[in-house]
């Protein structure tokens, strides 16, 4: 085996850190993401932060492109004006950045409207911008590959609502398969003034879709568009939900159901209101919730999640090098932040293998998120002490990451919380407990104790100096110290060994020197 493999063996089952490569750093620049779209233009700068996508700059205006495109066959001349205004400003901004230029896509309106190419030399010729127009089946790959970029390997149907079309395809072992387009943009939509003929039309539509997809059913349905992101916030707030973060949030084909009927029996300004949706997307939701309802209907989806990764992150998986894509999006992640913002960069990797033995039975998913929960256990470091176990909850459930459902988002902020010895009974935090059930609630206790003893036991940021040992029959946790480690030994890091025994409901606790 070659010294290289043995080194690569020593990160174990996530690899060595990519960003470490010089070659793989320098191709994690700043990328600058231009979207020109049928409702609107938006400019996204991508920090390149590892494998999940940073948010450096994110704008959009509401330009309404698409809007009257079906009656008149052309682009909204007030849209094409705030549009053009809008690139320019764009362009003046990603120069100012260092991200020029921008990578551009200009999507359903642009293409079909009959003025699409003269709007594209006035951008050109005003702003210095290249619009690439692309047609329905590029949009869909695209989106779908934005799909890949939050969930690698992933399998099901990709559903791209934007304002003027629809776009599915079909993902399946990490890669792009079928892709169809359709005219069911609610743009186009909103021009039905009668229900009964919209949703006719929209039947129609949607069962040649089916046919085109071969009639698949029962696959996992990934929803990309802000039609779809608001229909979701609505059911958030219809359920109560604790948690408002809309990537990877999940809903079932009868909770859709409820909720369009929510949404078409409801003020749409009241509605609009309560769940910060925009007036110009609100306009659009009613439309939109006919296509959902249909669509859950004929493909009868087995899960429904939302996808707040969509066209402009597919664009930045494109320029991603394919050893980078194929990475574990939350470790990556994860690793880049420690880097950046801990005091002891690289000794999350000391005390992954320290807190391990506490967890024997943890599947592959359980050690990607206390994989991260160590990588992560003290980039909280600068708040307040007072709030830095709040401040580490919302650090992870709130952190733009991918590969996280939910449920993990929620472990992984408790586990961080209790680094700091919170407590959570009381705390503003509580109603999001009841995403865990009470196994996971302990296990992150237990796992949030276990970093706050290993922070205790720095030596060398490469150098292991306790090992964790548990015996769960009869009950017993060791903690075996190198003879170097004897000196730091204390009455705090006792009580925080005290503190792991109590929340594993150990029966022994004990502490061991090894012999020099």
């Amino acid at each position: 085996m070659t010294d290289t493999a043995n080194a690569d063996e020593e990160w174990g089952p996530f690899g060595r850190p990519l960003f470490d490569d010089p070659e793989v750093r320098d191709s994690l620049a700043k990328v600058g993401v231009l979207d020109v779209g049928s409702n609107s233009v938006r400019m996204v700068v991508f920090d390149g932060a590892a494998r999940s996508p940073a948010y450096f700059h994110n704008e959009k205006v509401m330009a309404g492109l698409g809007s009257g495109l079906k009656e008149s066959g052309r682009l909204n001349p007030e849209g094409r004006k705030r549009a053009v205004e809008a690139i320019a400003r764009f362009a003046a901004l990603a120069k100012n950045m260092g991200v020029s230029p921008l990578a551009t896509v200009a999507t359903a309106a642009v293409r079909e409207a009959e003025d699409g190419p003269e709007f594209c030399r006035e951008v050109l010729e005003k702003t210095g911008v290249k619009l690439h127009v692309i047609d329905g089946e590029e949009e869909a790959r695209l989106s779908a590959q934005g799909v890949l970029l939050g969930w690698p390997g992933s399998y099901g149907l990709v559903c791209d609502i934007g304002g003027s079309s629809m776009e599915l395809a079909n993902l399946r072992d990490g890669e792009v398969g079928k892709r169809v387009t359709s005219p069911l943009g609610p743009l186009k939509l909103n021009n039905f003034t009668n229900k009964k003929d919209l949703k006719a039309y929209v039947k129609e539509v949607i069962a040649d879709l089916h046919d085109k997809m071969d009639n698949q059913t029962g696959m996992r349905l990934f929803l990309v568009g802000g039609s779809w992101r608001a229909i979701g916030r609505v059911d958030m707030e219809r359920r109560g939900y604790p948690l408002l973060v809309m990537h990877e949030y999940r809903m079932t084909s009868r909770s859709i159901s409820t909720t369009t009927d929510y949404i078409n029996s409801a003020n749409l300004d009241d509605l609009r209101d309560r769940c910060g949706i925009s007036n110009d997307r609100m306009t659009l939701v009613p439309f939109a919730t006919v296509v959902l309802k249909e669509l859950v209907r004929v493909f009868k989806p087995k899960d429904i999640t939302i996808s707040a990764y969509g066209i402009r992150e597919g664009m930045l998986y494109e320029q991603m090098p394919a050893e980078l894509r194929e990475r574990d999006p939350l470790i990556e992640a994860s690793r880049f932040v420690e880097a950046k913002d801990a005091r002891l960069p690289g000794f999350g990797k000391i005390l992954y293998d320290f807190v391990t033995p506490l967890f024997p039975n943890a599947n592959w998913q359980k050690q990607r998120i206390i994989k991260a929960a160590t990588l992560l256990h003290d980039v909280s470091w600068r708040a307040h002490p007072d709030y830095r176990d709040e401040v580490a909850f919302d650090n992870a459930t709130r952190a733009n990451l991918g590969g996280l459902k939910h449920e993990d988002r929620v472990y992984l902020g408790l586990a961080l919380f209790h680094r700091y010895a919170g407590k959570i009974q009381g705390s503003r935090l509580e109603p999001m407990m009841k995403l865990l059930d009470e196994d996971q609630i302990r296990e992150a206790k237990i796992l949030g104790r276990a970093l706050r003893l290993g922070a205790m036991l720095w030596l060398h940021g490469d150098e292991q100096v306790g090992e964790l040992k548990w015996r769960p029959k009869k009950r017993d946790l060791e903690l075996v110290l190198s003879k170097e480690a004897e000196s730091m030994w204390g009455e705090v890091p006792q009580s925080r060994l005290k503190s792991l025994g109590k929340a594993m409901d150990a029966a022994n606790v004990s502490v061991k020197f090894q012999k020099a």
